[in-house]
């Protein structure tokens, strides 16, 4: 399929974790694509964008060239890109709260380790290489840094580099080769990213569109809806217990002097012990329902 100028272009990971993670917010953000898994980019039906499937280390140079206007890509990815790409064309306008993991050094069960210290004159391997440099030059370590583009936790085994430096998010695959976790050099999420090359009024106007709708879905994530009775002289206290809540729409109740319906939308969660909280503040006939969809 060629490339329409005229329609946004949204650049995600082709497969894994972040993959599944990207579609899903692009379908709660109400956008239906055309084709499948196996296609290299996609049509979406109900909105002027397309949805462009390439390798994550990509993703930044495709934002920051200018070939998608909007990206989906895991923080350790472009803050590699960053450091080894100074000033690049592109920003961060969401984090998306979803494929968290950290950037960790680990070494072998057996190995001693006494801090940062302990990687001195050593080979570490790793896979983002900017990174962990900028790392050890903050601790003021001088080691080599060793450039692999997979299978780094089987550098020890290999006899590369006695540490590594890799991304975990269980720590299962650490210890399945014999290692353990020794520091945490960075610690990265989903973002979603904009470029910063000037657009025309057109992609301008769909690119605020598609960020409403992403900040809908984002705030609706822990969001719920509040809804509750309550006599006047409770209100004050009521209004303090509501987590997270802005300033509540209050309604009189008809036939009942004195007494009102509160209704809010919480951004924090509603544990069970925030409705014993607002009944003994003397609320009634509490509701909390989820909310689908939401545009501030």
């Amino acid at each position: 399929m060629l490339v329409d100028a005229d329609r946004l272009h949204i650049a995600i990971q082709k497969s894994g974790r972040l993959s599944d993670a990207s579609r899903q917010l692009l379908k709660d953000a109400g956008l239906r694509l055309q084709n499948g898994r196996n296609a290299l980019t996609a049509r979406v039906e109900n909105f002027p964008a397309d949805i462009m499937f390439v390798r994550d280390d990509d993703i930044p140079t495709f934002v920051a060239d200018g070939v998608c206007e909007f990206g989906i890509v895991g923080g350790n990815v472009l803050e590699e890109f960053r450091l080894a790409s100074p000033d690049p064309a592109l920003e961060v306008v969401a984090p998306l709260g979803t494929a968290r993991c950290s950037l960790k050094l680990a070494a072998p069960e057996a190995a001693i380790w006494d801090g940062p210290a302990s990687l001195a004159g050593q080979r570490i391997a790793t896979s983002y290489p900017a990174i962990l440099g900028r790392w050890l030059k903050e601790q003021g370590v001088e080691a080599s840094v060793v450039k692999m583009n997979g299978a780094v936790e089987l550098a020890p085994r290999l006899r590369i580099a006695p540490f590594i430096c890799d991304l975990v998010s269980t720590g299962a695959t650490l210890e399945a080769n014999g290692l353990r976790p020794v520091a945490n050099v960075f610690d990265s999420e989903a973002v979603l990213v904009r470029t910063t090359r000037p657009l025309s009024p057109d992609k301008r106007t769909q690119g605020e569109a598609l960020l409403s709708r992403v900040q809908g879905v984002l705030q609706t994530k822990d969001a719920k809806y509040i809804l509750l009775n309550a006599p006047s002289e409770a209100l004050p206290a009521i209004t303090r217990i509501l987590p997270g809540a802005d300033a509540p729409t209050i309604i009189p109740l008809h036939g009942r002097p004195g007494h009102f319906a509160v209704h809010a939308v919480c951004q924090e969660s509603v544990f069970w012990e925030t409705l014993e909280q607002l009944k003994g503040a003397g609320a009634s006939a509490v509701l909390v329902l989820p909310i689908e969809k939401m545009m501030l």
